[in-house]
């Protein structure tokens, strides 16, 4: 089964910079966005065999996930446990034998204006993917908004204790991976430097200055059917680039 997420930083955007043929090149089983940045009937991609789930954030232009799906899910849910749900930012999809969780995570603002509620998410994801794997496998993905370890970003001193790359944030990914869950491309691949978001300032792709905030992370079961788990840097058409996974499930 391939699994593909992306954060196209504007659904309507990306349609125009080529996606839909991105979207078929990678053929997908399952195709997750995050920040579609759009309301209900603001974007027209209905493909063919796909299955598709969104969900909008009340303000207009922000946030936002989607979901495409080849096989029908038993069941489909937004936000966690009936929270989160204002902004878009979960899609759960259950399967026969496991769960596929989408997310684009907070975002802790400049001088981290908005940490209590990154906490508050995190905290409440981590007891809801935990409560999920007593029952069934987990796969988690989307833009974590976080770089867990120096590996993960170009100029990790430079950027100690910013959004993304502060103490609080690094530690509840790790305590997250620490209460049975799996990241499954630094697991494959622990010393490979490679980024999936790099800032449309100072040629920040172009030098490759980048940061590693997208992922695909599963309960610590799966990880031994993980065939591979990659990272599409050479995609264009938003800040951040596609990552996939590859998984015999």
């Amino acid at each position: 089964m391939k699994l593909v997420s992306w954060n196209v930083n504007g659904f309507r955007a990306v349609l125009t910079k080529g996606f839909e043929e991105i979207f078929n090149s990678l053929d997908a089983d399952i195709f997750a966005l995050q920040e579609t940045k759009m309301q209900e009937g603001q974007a027209n991609f209905a493909p063919d065999g796909y299955n598709v789930y969104m969900s909008y954030a009340e303000k207009k232009g922000y946030s936002g996930t989607a979901v495409f799906a080849k096989q029908k899910p038993l069941s489909v849910s937004y936000g966690i446990d009936g929270k989160h749900t204002d902004e878009g930012r979960v899609i759960t999809l259950e399967y026969d034998n496991f769960y596929f969780v989408t997310a684009y995570v907070p975002n802790a603002q400049d001088e981290l204006r908005r940490i209590a509620y990154r906490m508050e998410f995190e905290d409440d994801m981590r007891e809801y993917l935990i409560r999920l794997g007593k029952t069934k496998s987990v796969i988690y993905t989307g833009d974590l908004n976080v770089a867990k370890e120096e590996i993960d970003i170009k100029n990790p001193k430079a950027n100690a204790g910013k959004a993304g790359f502060s103490d609080e944030e690094r530690g509840k990914m790790r305590e997250l991976l620490a209460s049975g869950f799996s990241d499954t491309f630094r697991t494959l691949y622990p010393d490979t430097v490679k980024y999936s978001w790099w800032s449309y300032r100072f040629h920040a792709r172009e030098n490759n200055a980048g940061w590693r905030l997208d992922y695909f992370i599963v309960s610590n079961s799966l990880m031994p059917r993980v065939v591979d788990s990659k990272i599409h840097n050479d995609i264009m058409g938003s800040d951040h680039c596609p990552v996939e996974l590859d998984i015999d499930i």
